[in-house]
């Protein structure tokens, strides 16, 4: 059973995938006139712009939900993996893939808003929506949404509370059985509670948690500070096989740059236009310029401050793709959390793997909840207006044994699981959002015409809708 779910990941996973999504981002930063460079400024103004409404929450709750998704495991224990699998410099293609998956980011978050719709009286949409409505696909809309029930549900939340509890493990010596016993109690309180409340403790815990991890990680940086340099040429030494040491792998740091950056990120897999559509903004790109710097904040600034931790103190393993290890900092170490509680026990050695433990608690826990709204948008959208009740229930209670089961199972199967989920998504999302471009790129331009005439952008839906679909 393991040997083909492994099987599927490699075709899932295939240079395919990875030629798809770089060249996605590298075709939407060039049509977009790299809107992620040239909108940086606006893109933290609009943060702060707006307020929620009875059908849709804040853009900084949107933003929230979002960023709960995309901070997540992936930035501590993924990133010790892309380093584990493909040595220094998969950190340098995760930051490729982040700068040009701003860009998809916009794209899909923009398209997101577009194509909403009001649903059980609040705003629902997401990729299934647009493929439906933009594309007029109704067969490729329903395979994205039972792909992503399939993986937000059962695929994904294995990984981050498996994440939580080997850490918890480690730290405390707590049982994973316990842990994953108060993970699922946690969660079921919240997610019954529906997605304002799912908002409302994003928009608390997220900025947090992830301000907190930053400042552990300036600190270590701050200490290191004559050693910036050497890092820096490492890894850009290492991701263009200029560092003989990590020349074994050159192939392998972009696959596991950009397999675990779209991982973290998540630009272009679909998950951030859901929280998108549930904004109260006058004008979609409003929000896929929100939706495009959290990519930043994900990959930029967290996933850096770990991979800088790292490799500052050198707790760090690289396996060798034909077997064996091409460094052995940490005999005995397996891949994950356990690389960056080691790098702050060099400095903090008291506190060093509680630390990683509570962060990475906060971190994957939020992003499990974002998992349960994302899997309830599909829902909502497979269902008529004023659906039954009794779907949602049996969605809620698959996420938790999801997430029980996933606490207690090995961290590889868990990691393969979750990676099936998201190269399922990004395929069928990032295909769609290239046939969907036209809206989207319309939409900024309008936004652009509205800013230089010292307007606050105002969408017109229908007349706007007219002059792109000529």
């Amino acid at each position: 059973m393991e040997q083909i779910v492994y099987s599927i990941n490699d075709i899932v996973w295939s240079n395919a995938l990875i030629l798809l999504c770089l060249s996605a981002g590298i075709y939407f930063s060039v049509v977009t006139r790299f809107m992620q460079v040239r909108y940086f400024k606006e893109m933290v103004r609009l943060l702060f712009v707006g307020k929620s409404s009875s059908k849709g929450v804040s853009s900084f709750q949107a933003f929230a939900i979002a960023m709960s998704g995309r901070i997540g495991t992936g930035n501590i224990a993924g990133v010790a993996t892309a380093i584990a699998m493909g040595g220094p410099g998969a950190v340098f293609w995760m930051w490729v893939i982040a700068f040009l998956g701003a860009a998809s980011a916009y794209i899909e978050a923009t398209l997101g808003v577009l194509y909403r719709e009001v649903k059980d009286g609040q705003y629902r949409g997401g990729p299934a929506f647009y493929i439906e409505k933009g594309l007029g696909i109704k067969w490729y809309a329903i395979l994205f949404a039972f792909v992503t029930i399939l993986s937000m549900s059962l695929l994904l939340p294995g990984v981050q509370s498996n994440s939580i509890a080997l850490s918890v493990q480690s730290a405390f010596s707590i049982p994973v059985e316990i842990t994953g016993g108060i993970i699922c109690l946690l969660l079921g309180l919240i997610i019954f509670g529906g997605v304002k409340r799912i908002g409302k403790v994003a928009e608390i815990v997220v900025p947090f948690m992830a301000l907190g991890y930053i400042l552990m990680a300036q600190t270590i940086i701050f200490l290191n500070f004559s050693e910036i340099p050497n890092v820096f040429r490492l890894i850009v030494g290492s991701a263009f096989n200029l560092e003989a040491t990590y020349s074994g792998v050159f192939g392998m740091a972009i696959a596991w740059g950009v397999k675990r950056g779209i991982y973290s990120n998540e630009a272009g897999q679909g998950t951030a236009p859901h929280a998108a559509a549930a904004a109260e903004v006058s004008h979609p790109a409003k929000q896929g310029l929100v939706q495009a710097f959290s990519v930043y904040i994900d990959t930029l600034f967290v996933c850096t401050a770990t991979a800088f931790m790292i490799l500052f103190t050198g707790q760090f393993n690289v396996i060798n793709p034909e077997g064996g290890f091409i460094v052995e900092n940490m005999p005995g170490v397996s891949i994950g959390a356990e690389y960056t509680q080691n790098a702050i026990s060099h400095h903090f050695p008291s506190i060093g793997a509680g630390f990683v433990a509570v962060a990475l608690m906060f971190f994957a826990f939020t992003t499990i909840m974002a998992y349960y709204y994302i899997a309830e948008t599909n829902l909502s959208y497979l269902q008529k207006e004023g659906k039954q009740k009794w779907p949602t229930y049996v969605l809620r209670v698959l996420i938790l044994v999801a997430t029980f089961y996933g606490s207690v199972r090995t961290a590889e199967l868990a990691w393969t699981f979750g990676d099936i989920g998201v190269g399922l998504m990004a395929w069928l999302n990032v295909i769609a959002i290239l046939l969907l471009r036209k809206p989207a790129l319309a939409a900024l331009k309008d936004f652009k015409k509205q800013k230089d005439a010292g307007l606050d952008p105002v969408y017109d839906y229908e007349g706007e809708k007219e002059r792109w679909s000529k």
